[in-house]
């Protein structure tokens, strides 16, 4: 008890001792001020105008900086579109002088006409892109109509595996939905560029040993998703959200090797939230594949 009593006022002496000294700082600085109440606000004055520079001076950089890579990715962005454009065409070009010059036999023929139909496609497949990138950003409202999206996704899937002729194992389609099937309401074309975009880079970014899983789930009452995973190259945790921005390229390694727009996730993003839903990436680094996943609201 008496050790408890002695705690008990040496706390109370203490806490009595540092209220004065902080009244005593009180007063000795307010009497301060009012002595030399000239001075401090000179002082105030100072600071705030020095604090404004400083910000001024941070705000400024930070544009600069925003400004100076947002530069680098346009003119990544030109460079890569003209050489999408050049050299498809360039490739048509020298096979109609081709067939116009020289007298070839017809399997020859046949197999210039394919070359040249796939340098079209590709053609094609720019010019779409930067429509679509453009049209991205001007949200407008949708011609919405009912689609089946485990359908959708399927016929996806037969165009990607008869555009870069994979065998039946490289791409695998599950379906895991409950009593309805899995229905949302938007532009089928759209969707369909999407899921397309998404196919695409799951087998450019597979390198060699392509295996890729389609998976049509329902999360819930009120959202379905689509998720696809691959076995390529994998990202870092840096790059997953940086990857959806307009322009963005993931540089470096094997990724440099692919050509492109840097605008296909772009455009996925844009598609997904103007149909009310989200699209994300996951990937536990490099080496390890990716998942990109996109929640539709059901109709």
């Amino acid at each position: 008890m008496r050790i408890a009593a002695g705690r008990r006022k040496s706390v109370i002496f203490f806490f009595t001792f540092g209220a004065c000294l902080v009244v005593l700082a009180l007063a000795l600085n307010v009497g301060w001020i009012l002595l030399n109440w000239r001075q401090v606000a000179l002082m105030v004055l100072g600071l705030v105008f020095f604090t404004l520079i400083i910000v001024g001076l941070v705000l400024n950089t930070t544009f600069l900086i925003r400004e100076v890579r947002r530069n680098e990715q346009h003119d990544a962005f030109i460079n890569s579109v003209t050489h999408e454009l050049k050299t498809p065409i360039t490739s048509i070009r020298l096979y109609l002088e081709t067939l116009k010059t020289r007298d070839i036999s017809q399997t020859q023929r046949e197999e210039f006409y394919n070359i040249m139909l796939a340098d079209s496609d590709r053609l094609l497949h720019t010019v779409e892109q930067v429509l679509r990138a453009g049209q991205a950003s001007h949200r407008g409202k949708i011609n919405a109509s009912i689609i089946d999206l485990g359908q959708m996704v399927s016929e996806c899937l037969a165009v990607t595996r008869v555009h870069y002729n994979l065998d039946a194992g490289a791409l695998s389609y599950t379906e895991r939905l409950d009593e309805q099937r899995a229905l949302v309401a938007g532009e089928p074309e759209e969707l369909r560029a999407a899921v397309s975009n998404l196919l695409d880079n799951a087998v450019k970014y597979s390198d060699r040993d392509v295996r890729v899983s389609v998976e049509v789930a329902t999360l819930d009452a009120k959202r379905v998703a689509v998720r696809i995973a691959d076995r390529g190259i994998g990202l870092q945790s840096g790059q997953l959200k940086s990857i959806f921005k307009r322009f963005y390229r993931v540089p470096g390694g094997f990724m440099s090797r692919i050509k492109g727009t840097g605008l296909g996730l772009f455009i996925v993003r844009s598609i997904i939230e103007k149909h009310g839903g989200r699209v994300f990436a996951e990937s536990e680094g490099l080496g390890q594949g990716s998942t990109f996943t996109i929640h539709l609201p059901r109709a």
